[in-house]
């Protein structure tokens, strides 16, 4: 995870159903039929369960101890039941700035224009707001580090017409590209709730995505952050407007003896330090709901 720049500025503050998916073939998106997940239009059916949803506002207080403000969601899988945390913004559309990462990496993959996670991605040599992204990586790397330049290369190879096909393939947030190809997901007009998110990742966790299952282990495989005490974690953090103030994300999801749980968190980002209590505050919330173990 990336933390502020000394540069950082002083600051101002900066449906969830599948529908009309594009429904174009496998090869025109760089999948093979062999090894494709089910379709888009099986996985629209099954979004159509509505689980039930538990407002916990009690939970706010992990919020204010920290001294941020935001929300957060959580899916349990196996009962259907989502969890939120101040409801009226887990359901409001963000934009997802590097949480983005995660079907974005998939679509370099999908469309091949990144070939294996290990490619090395140049730097484009523009300056960057972080000197950590000023030069060659592999994509790995980059969705480590939280890299948005290497990813504004890998958006300019897909191409804007690529960008939106996958983003309705996907499913994914308002499936909006706008007319800027490498700034969609960092300015917008592309937006995703936390409850979105939730929903999204629950797919990639169970391979159910339409994109080749390879690919999407791959992806699992990039993002895993740390597996013990019998639970495997994922997540990937996010930072609109960085590094000025912004939304801040961590989502992912919670692989326990086989129980999935996924969850997404949003913060307001307004000053030096609350970047990195996005997965503090996450954490806490896990333990609380008996997600992840007492640490």
């Amino acid at each position: 995870m990336i933390k502020p720049s000394s540069r950082t500025a002083r600051f101002r503050l900066g449906a969830t159903a599948l529908a009309a998916l594009t429904l174009f073939g496998t090869a025109a998106c760089g999948a093979t039929a062999h090894d494709t997940a089910p379709r888009a239009a099986a996985v629209a059916a099954a979004d159509q369960i509505r689980p039930g949803v538990v407002e916990r506002d009690d939970l706010r207080a992990v919020f204010d101890a920290a001294g941020v403000h935001g929300s957060f969601a959580l899916l349990d899988v196996k009962t259907r039941s989502t969890t939120v945390v101040d409801r009226r913004l887990a359901e409001t559309p963000l934009v997802p700035a590097s949480s983005f990462k995660v079907p974005h990496a998939l679509v370099a993959l999908e469309t091949g224009v990144v070939k294996s996670p290990d490619e090395v991605i140049p730097w484009d040599g523009t300056p960057q707001p972080f000197p950590e992204w000023e030069h060659d990586m592999t994509m790995r790397e980059a969705v480590r580090i939280s890299n948005a330049a290497a990813f504004q290369v890998i958006a300019r190879r897909v191409g804007l017409q690529r960008e939106g096909q996958w983003l309705h393939r996907l499913g994914y947030g308002n499936r909006r590209t706008g007319t800027v190809v490498d700034r969609f997901w960092l300015d917008g007009p592309l937006k995703i709730s936390a409850v979105e998110q939730t929903r999204f990742l629950e797919r990639l966790a169970a391979e159910r995505l339409p994109a080749s299952r390879a690919n999407q282990r791959t992806v699992r495989d990039i993002i895993k952050q740390e597996e013990k005490d019998g639970y495997t974690l994922y997540a990937k953090s996010g930072w609109q407007n960085a590094p000025n103030p912004g939304t801040g994300w961590w989502v992912g999801w919670v692989d326990r003896g086989g129980r999935v749980t996924t969850f997404a968190l949003n913060i307001d980002i307004l000053k030096d330090g609350d970047a990195g209590k996005r997965a503090t505050v996450a954490r806490e919330l896990l333990q609380r709901l008996n997600v992840l173990p007492d640490a």
